[in-house]
Parts: C-alpha cells; structure tokens; sequence
C-alpha cells in the first residue's frame, strides 16, 4: 500500500510517503517538511499565534496537493503537544479541515509515546537492554523504556526544547542561574524515572528526533566524522556532556560555527542537549543512539497493520530481500552466489576462525552483489556499492552497511576505486 503519514509538531509539520509492504518494510517516496512553529510563544499563552497558524494551514494544502499527485491509499493526519495544549485548537482544527481538506487527530502523549516505540522496535528490534527511548520534541519528551523489545514503561513530559526555552532559557546565552533551575524542574519532573531505567542497569540510550539526532550529529562532526547515514550514529555520554556545556555557554551567533549545528535548530539546540545530557547522566546510560524511524514511521506501520512480533531475525533477511527484489527482480544469480558463499564459508570457517557472524553478512552481500546491473553494467560493481550503502536498511548497524557495500563493491577486485561511481 502507498501510505502517507502527516505530523502536526510543535516546531514543523512533517509529510511522510512510503509505499508499505506486508511485512513493514518501508521504501520512501517523498518527504516534505515545512517548519511553523506552532509552539513559538504557545507553552506560555496557551493559544497558537496567527502566524503559526497561518503557515501550517497552508503547509498542509500543500501536502494535500502531493498526496493527490502521488496516488496515495491512505493518509493519516496526527497533532502533538502544541496543539494538544492549545485553548484555540478548536479552530485551528476546522479551519485546517476547511483549507486543506485533510483531517488532523489530536493524540495523547502515551500514544505518541507508543508509537514512537513501534517504530523504534521494528527498525531496531530492541532486544536485550534495556534501552531507554528518548524523542525531544518542541513541547514534549516521550521516555520509553524498552526490554527484550517489551516496553517497561512508557512517559511524556511536558519537557519540549520549544517550552524548555520559553520558560526557563529565555536569555542567549542563559544564565548560570537559569541552567541551575532547569536542572531542578528536570530533577522533579523526571528524576524518578532515570532513577528506574538506572536500576534497570540501561545500555544505551536511542533518540529518535531530529532535535537529539542533532546532538548524535554535533558529537561525531567534533570528533572530525562524517555523517553519511545518521541513523546507528553514536555519541558517548562524555561527548554529550562536553557538547553540552559549549551550547549554554554561547549564544546563537556563536553556535552557528559549532561543526554539525542546524540553522533551523539554532535557537534550541542548548535547551534539548541539556535535557539529553540530564537522561545520560542520571540514567547511566554510556552512549547516545540515533535512531531515524519515530512517530511518523509508527503512523505508518500501524496503518498497514504490519505484524506486532516482528524480530531483528525477520527484519534484517526482510530489508535484504526487499532491496534484491527492487533491483535484481528474481535474482537468480545472486541467490546461487550466496549459497555457494556460505558453503565455502562452512567448509574453512574452523581452519580459518571465523566468527559466525560473519556468514550472515557475506551471505546478505553475495545477495546484492550483482544490483548494480540494473544502474550499468559496465561498472555494475560500484553501482551496487552505492545502492547498498545509502539504501535504508532496517535491523543493521552502520558498520555492518559498509561491510556489505564493500564486500558487494569489490567481487570484481576493484576495492580500491569505489570512492566514486563515475
């Protein structure tokens, strides 16, 4: 089914398009954003301003008008905190209904929690742990603390970058004075729940916005790395921290040079990398995970009421299987290559010593080898390089990504020229 997803968030409303298969595997067909901040001055005056208003409304008739042209089956239009909170929401609703045609369902924060949480499960799978999923959006925080992919606990604060700015960061740079009492409103608001995951002896935390992405992004630009993909980005809690303590310290002006800063994020960035250290550190979590897959990706997997007990063994065969058939359609040849591939590997892996890891990977990669065919067939090596490296691949790490690229880049021996396709 060709689906599309619409987030009506604090900060922008988002459009997400994909067609959806039986087994939730997503492939992409249009992403749009527009940022309105309908939060912008709301958290304090409990009403969206005109001008919010004003810009979501015709965000959303455009929408409208690139859901139509792409053939879309279903659409499905959800509010978060913003409007969730808004005395004038009302209004808001009819008259985005009346302009756009489209709409919008105002939904809880523990629904918004849940299906971050989906999303979340079925790109990573989740097991083990515990992890504990932290999405930052304009007005809010959804906490979720995931074991042997089984939520623990689910919460939503009201503890946005958007509110967090207006009511305790208003000055830029903030204040020594200000920071100490964000710190104390953090301590109340969420301590016992760090407090719990901390118990719980939490592995890692995920964050699954692109306000905490941001953050993920900032660390590994400090440490002189690319961010090619961002999702199974890392961050230490050590690098958040330092991170941390030069956003409070600079104002605006300052953190536009900061390697990795978003424009559009600028002015809230400090706000949520606070809130993100505050999570790690009471938490002891020792890193920070990007995860790409959030509400709208959750939207998506329950309107195809795609299967609740997916695992990573489903998911991981599932994204290679769906990339072959894209551009291999039958992929005879490469299902052969894969066989004999993993028998050689069977046959040596004792004298050799290899882990046994390694033969699901080389058993994926002779599985794409030959896609890049369908590109040029020339050179069919190097294509299938890039076709694997930057498609979205559910239930795999970044690393494991680039060995498949690789290995499907070099079966002609041409490891060496694989920086560029041409």
């Amino acid at each position: 089914m060709r689906l599309a997803a619409i987030d009506v968030g604090s900060n922008s409303v988002h459009l997400l398009i994909a067609d959806v298969s039986a087994d939730g595997h997503l492939e992409v067909v249009e992403r749009v954003k527009q940022m309105v901040r309908l939060g912008r001055r709301s958290f304090t005056t409990g009403r969206l301003t005109e001008e919010a208003m004003d810009l979501a409304v015709r965000a959303l008739a455009q929408f409208r008008r690139v859901v139509e042209v792409r053939r879309v089956d279903g659409v499905r239009a959800v509010a978060t905190s913003a409007v969730r909170e808004a005395r004038n929401r009302a209004g808001f609703l009819d008259r985005v209904k009346r302009e756009s045609g489209i709409e919008v369902e105002v939904i809880s924060g523990y629904e918004e929690a849940r299906l971050i949480y989906r999303a979340a499960r079925h790109v990573l799978g989740l097991e083990g742990g515990p992890h504990l999923l932290v999405d930052i959006g304009g007005g809010s925080v959804e906490l979720v603390l995931v074991k042997d992919r089984r939520p623990v606990w689910m919460k939503s604060v009201k503890l946005g970058a958007a509110r967090l700015i207006e009511h305790f960061l208003r000055d830029d740079p903030p204040t020594q004075a200000q920071c100490k009492r964000l710190e104390s409103h953090l301590e109340a608001a969420i301590g016992a729940q760090m407090r719990s995951a901390r118990r719980a002896g939490v592995v890692r935390a995920v964050g699954t916005s692109g306000t905490i992405n941001l953050i993920v992004a900032m660390a590994c630009a400090a440490r002189g790395e690319g961010v090619e993909r961002l999702h199974g980005a890392t961050a230490s809690a050590a690098e958040v921290a330092r991170l941390c303590r030069k956003l409070v310290r600079t104002n605006a002006a300052m953190r536009m040079t900061l390697p990795g800063m978003d424009p559009k994020r600028v002015d809230q960035v400090a706000a949520a990398a606070t809130l993100a250290e505050f999570v790690l550190r009471h938490s002891h979590a020792a890193q920070l995970t990007a995860c790409t897959w959030a509400l709208r990706e959750g939207l998506l997997l329950e309107m195809a009421q795609t299967k609740e007990d997916r695992t990573m063994r489903q998911t991981r065969p599932a994204s290679i299987g769906a990339l072959a058939t894209r551009f291999a359609q039958s992929n005879r040849h490469g299902r052969h290559v894969a066989m004999l591939a993993v028998q050689l590997f069977d046959a040596t892996a004792i004298e050799l010593r290899l882990p046994q890891s390694s033969r699901e990977l080389l058993g994926y990669a002779a599985l794409l080898h030959d896609i890049g065919h369908a590109i040029d067939h020339d050179r069919h090596n190097r294509h299938s390089y890039y076709l694997v490296k930057n498609a979205e691949l559910p239930g795999f790490e970044p690393a494991e990504i680039e060995m498949l690229a690789l290995a499907a880049g070099a079966h002609r021996n041409q490891a060496s020229q694989l920086d560029s396709p041409e």
